[in-house]
């Protein structure tokens, strides 16, 4: 059995995740080129006329940029709510998709690709109707967790049991509050309804550890906010609180922005 996840890329400047269940294989988000994303499984020997489709979270550029293209090219399903379809479509966003591609799906209600199952929940971010998702095969879990302010029980509740987890450490408050941007941009990122911080992102990763949980790639880092020892740093001390050691209890990875980020498996 092989089931992982494998970043091609990850960041505020775009966002594209491919997940390995055996024959089962999907792309989640398309916010870099088509040429990127080819290249990217190439790397990983990855032929991409074996995909089975492609999963968005919601429809911010940084995740559906490439979308269309990677679609018309290889004939994939596009997989989304029925409000993000009708945004996408209606500022057209994607280009001409065919009929047979336009898959819609609902929160909480798992979708699957032979013994893979998918969940899309319910997340806190300025888009119509974002989602997370939680991948399940032959009795292991991962979940892909970005774009979200801020998180509650219920979706904490969705990352217990994992076996391996990517989650958004998008800024460090302190760069945010004392950087460039417009007043309206910082209390946009800094809001409920934006991005999770470092710090937050790390309580919630020493919140939910246990024993199986073997790895977390630390995903969607902001290139003008954050930085990745900033990032390792915050999750280093916030597992160390709890007694709980990066290297020997949990693989932490920060996600490269541009290049591809190792093939995490569980």
């Amino acid at each position: 059995m092989e089931f992982y996840l494998c970043p091609i890329a990850s960041g505020s400047s775009g966002n594209c995740t491919y997940l390995h269940a055996d024959e089962q294989r999907l792309l989640i988000d398309v916010g870099v080129s088509g040429k990127r994303v080819t290249e990217g499984l190439t790397e990983i020997d990855i032929d991409p006329t074996t995909l089975k489709g492609i999963l968005i979270t919601h429809e911010h550029s940084d995740h559906i940029k490439g979308v269309g293209i990677i679609s018309r090219k290889y004939d994939l399903p596009i997989y989304a709510t029925k409000p993000t379809w009708e945004r996408m479509e209606s500022a057209q966003m994607l280009g001409k998709v065919k009929e047979h591609n336009q898959r819609i799906i609902s929160k909480d209600e798992p979708i699957y690709f032979g013994e893979l199952m998918v969940t899309p929940y319910s997340i806190y971010h300025d888009s119509v109707d974002p989602v997370g998702y939680v991948f399940e095969y032959m009795g292991k879990k991962m979940v892909l967790a970005t774009d979200m302010g801020k998180v509650d029980r219920k979706i904490v509740e969705r990352f217990y049991n994992a076996d391996g987890i990517l989650l958004e450490f998008n800024h460090d408050v302190n760069m945010v509050e004392v950087g460039s941007y417009p007043f309206p941009l910082k209390q946009r990122i800094l809001g409920d309804y934006g991005h999770l911080n470092n710090e937050l992102a790390a309580k919630v990763l020493a919140h939910i550890y246990h024993p199986d949980l073997k790895w977390a790639i630390l995903g969607h880092l902001s290139n003008e906010n954050n930085l990745p020892d900033l990032a390792y740093l915050s999750a280093k001390n916030a597992l160390l609180e709890k007694q709980i050691e990066i290297g020997k209890d949990l693989q932490v990875t920060v996600a490269n922005r541009y290049n591809l980020t190792p093939i995490h498996r569980v």
